[in-house]
């Protein structure tokens, strides 16, 4: 049987390699620019929510309490009128890139503990590495990308966004099968 301690080498490994394929997703490729728009007038709605000092969190607007009163007449009329969106509000300052890196290494060696958890539990010492990268690379790839298909089902993430993920999550899946595949114990 093989234990997970005993695949610390490649959830390190995988997790380094998918971190550094972020960076190179994130700072180098270009398909990301377009993640976000611009507000058409943003000095306008910047100086209009200014004012309400917004703390950090998750908002939707028209915002309901529960959907019975979003089917009042005054609830659909908000609806018909518009805006209808989520925002999310993040603290008034230069986001704090060395932290956020450092979370985003500790996510893909979670990723990698999960890769583990499974590959140990379904795959035997000496599995031939096609067999382990498509376990590991499968799991790899749910795990990193599939939680952004609800986001946009539920939360209006725009369709082009998330299989931009998809991909993203595609390509550390791969990295992290590759490593597995690699260093699976004989």
């Amino acid at each position: 049987m093989i234990t997970i301690s005993s695949l610390w080498l490649a959830i390190l490994l995988a997790a380094a390699l998918s971190w550094l394929m972020s960076a190179i997703v994130w700072m180098v490729m270009p398909h990301h620019k377009t993640d976000f728009a611009k507000f058409p007038d943003e000095d306008a709605v910047r100086a209009a929510m200014g004012p309400q000092n917004i703390p950090p969190g998750q908002y939707n607007i028209p915002h309901m309490t529960d959907w019975d009163e979003a089917k009042t007449d005054e609830g659909k009329a908000k609806f018909d009128a518009g805006p209808v969106g989520y925002m999310t509000i993040v603290p008034s300052e230069l986001p704090a890139m060395g932290g956020m890196m450092v979370k985003q290494f500790v996510y893909f060696l979670a990723v990698g503990i999960v890769v583990a958890y499974v590959c140990s539990r379904t795959l035997a010492p000496g599995t031939d590495y096609l067999t382990v990268f498509q376990i590991a690379g499968t799991v790899a790839w749910l795990a990193n990308g599939f939680g952004t298909i609800p986001e946009g089902i539920w939360f209006g993430r725009p369709w082009p966004n998330v299989l931009k993920t998809l991909f993203d999550a595609f390509l550390y899946a791969l990295l992290t099968a590759g490593v597995f595949g690699w260093l699976w114990p004989a």
